[in-house]
C-alpha cells in the first residue's frame, strides 16, 4: 500500500505520541551525557508539528514533511532541530510532486534523510550519534525495497533499534558528549535512540 499525504500526517501524529511517551526516558539518556535537553525539545517539535497539521494537511506527501521539516527547524533547539529538519527537508525534495509514496520512493527519501544529517552534523559511523542508528536503518530499507511500505519500515526500524544499542559501546566523536570522551562510554546516545522510536512509531502507523 502506498502512502498519501492523510496517511503520512497520521504517522507524524503516531510518532509525536511515542515522543511524548518517551519524553523523560529521552531527557535522562540526555542528561548522562549531554545537557539534557533531548526529550523536551523532540517532544516541543512534535507537539508543534500536530498543531501546524490541526491548521492545514498539505496535499501531497513531500508538503506533508516539508511541514514537519520547517517546523522542527524553527521550533527545536539544539543540535535535533537542525538534524532532524534537515533530514524531513531533504526527505521531502526526494518525494517531488508524487501523490503517493511506493516502497522505492519511500527508500530513497531515507537515504536522503541520511544523506542530509550526515551533510549538516558531519558525523560517520562509529561516532555515536543519530547517524549510527541510520544508517543500518536505511541498509535494511533498501534491502527490503521490494516490499510494502510496513515491511520496509518494519525492516528499518529493526535496524536503527540495533544500531543505537551500539553506541552503548562507542566513544562519541561528535557533540556535546565528545567532550567526555571515554567517560561517555556506556551510554545510549539519545538522538540515536529517537531515531529508533520514530522509526517504530512510523512502522507501527503503516501497518
Amino acid at each position: 500500500m502506498a502512502c498519501t499525504a492523510e496517511t503520512l500526517a497520521a504517522a507524524l501524529r503516531a510518532a509525536a505520541a511515542v515522543i511524548a511517551e518517551h519524553r523523560t526516558e529521552l531527557i535522562d539518556l540526555d542528561r548522562a551525557i549531554g545537557d539534557a535537553d533531548h526529550g523536551e525539545n523532540m517532544d516541543r517539535g512534535f507537539t508543534a508539528i500536530v498543531s501546524a497539521l490541526d491548521t492545514a494537511t498539505p496535499e501531497t506527501p513531500a508538503a506533508v514533511v516539508k511541514l514537519a521539516a520547517t517546523t522542527l527547524i524553527s521550533k527545536v533547539g539544539g543540535a535535533a532541530g537542525p538534524l532532524y529538519g534537515t533530514a524531513f527537508l531533504r526527505a521531502s525534495v526526494k518525494l517531488g510532486d508524487a501523490a503517493e509514496v511506493d516502497g522505492p520512493l519511500l527508500v530513497e527519501a531515507l537515504r536522503a534523510a541520511l544523506e542530509g544529517v550526515q551533510a549538516r552534523g558531519k558525523a560517520v559511523g562509529g561516532d555515536a550519534t543519530m547517524v549510527d542508528a541510520l544508517i543500518p536503518a536505511v541498509s535494511a530499507a533498501e534491502e527490503a525495497s521490494g516490499d510494502d511500505i510496513a515491511a520496509i519500515l518494519t525492516a528499518a526500524a529493526d535496524a536503527a533499534e540495533k544500531g543505537a544499542e551500539s553506541t552503548v559501546d562507542l566513544v562519541p566523536r561528535k557533540g556535546r558528549a565528545s567532550y567526555l570522551g571515554e567517560r561517555a562510554k556506556g551510554h545510549l546516545d539519545p538522538g540515536a535512540r529517537s531515531t529508533a522510536l520514530l522509526l517504530r512509531a512510523f512502522a507501527e502507523a503503516a501497518k
